[in-house]
């Protein structure tokens, strides 16, 4: 996120974020945030329109931050926006340390799905012996003529 909107998201103008970036750099290491180059600064303003008019007149090259530094951006900014959105990050850990540890019983999943599976096997079996049957040909005696015969037999 560049540190203009990441700026705006916490409510704070883009040189008071930097600033309080400046004055923590042990919170903010190179895979929390990033300086683009100007190769970096002419792609983003190429491919993002809300930024064009903001960079394009700038010389400055912006910041770019990762998930975890605008999280730790939160954390130096002193607005009920950033304050919201650590209060917010620590509630997320806090919920995933109470939920279950460790992994489910996957082999009793399985088992279970094993014998499903069995159950289906049998009922698609018995379904395809009675297709078989209804589409096997009958051995049905050879069919009559149909009409009048007069018998050879009878008296003329």
């Amino acid at each position: 996120m560049i540190d203009s909107d990441l700026a705006r998201f916490y409510g704070v103008t883009t040189s008071r974020l930097n600033e309080q970036v400046k004055r923590n750099p042990n919170r903010f290491p190179k895979d929390f945030m990033f300086q683009l180059t100007a190769e970096e600064r002419r792609e983003v303003i190429a491919n993002c329109d809300h930024l064009s008019r903001k960079m394009l007149f700038s010389n400055r090259l912006p910041f770019a931050f990762t998930e975890h530094g605008a999280i730790m951006a939160a954390s130096v900014l002193n607005t009920p926006q950033a304050v919201q959105m650590s209060v917010y990050v620590v509630r997320a850990f806090v919920a995933m340390r109470q939920a279950p540890s460790g992994p489910p019983d996957w082999a009793a999943w399985l088992r279970e799905i094993g014998a499903r599976l069995d159950d289906h096997d049998d009922s698609i079996r018995l379904v395809a012996q009675a297709l078989e049957e209804l589409l096997s040909p009958i051995d049905a005696p050879a069919p009559r003529p149909l009409g009048f015969r007069p018998d050879p037999d009878a008296p003329t």
